[in-house]
């Protein structure tokens, strides 16, 4: 895929993941609605960065697997945070259900990254 879908993809998920937050910081007065707002808005936006860290390890290290990780993180925080957002805006409480697949997706982008960093070739000058 092109880097730079996954940089507009990541800018998208960090405007997203600001925005649920500050909705949950202000906007809302139910207490349960505001953490998932708020929670959902955190992983949401560390995980943005995530696919910019990916974008990072594919320039610099030339690893394939990079974009691999990019897309688990995405996906990853689509399936966490997004069934967070629609419980927080009357989706039904089963879909808690399916929040931990996100978070285990976003735990193998984590690692995929890792193995990313460690199997990269540096395509640049050595230090």
């Amino acid at each position: 895929m092109e880097p730079k879908i996954w940089l507009t993809l990541a800018s998208v998920w960090g405007f997203i993941a600001v925005g649920a937050g500050a909705f949950g910081a202000h906007g809302v007065a139910d207490p349960k609605a505001k953490a998932w707002l708020e929670t959902g808005g955190h992983y949401q936006l560390v995980h943005a960065l995530a696919v910019f860290a990916c974008y990072v390890a594919w320039r610099l290290l030339q690893s394939p697997a990079a974009s691999i990780a990019a897309w688990l993180f995405l996906i990853g925080a689509l399936i966490f945070s997004g069934s967070l957002y629609l419980m927080a805006f009357g989706g039904p409480r089963m879909l808690g259900a399916v929040t931990p697949i996100g978070g285990l997706l976003l735990l193998a982008g984590w690692a995929v990254l890792a193995w990313a960093c460690f199997a990269g070739t540096h395509s640049g000058p050595q230090p």
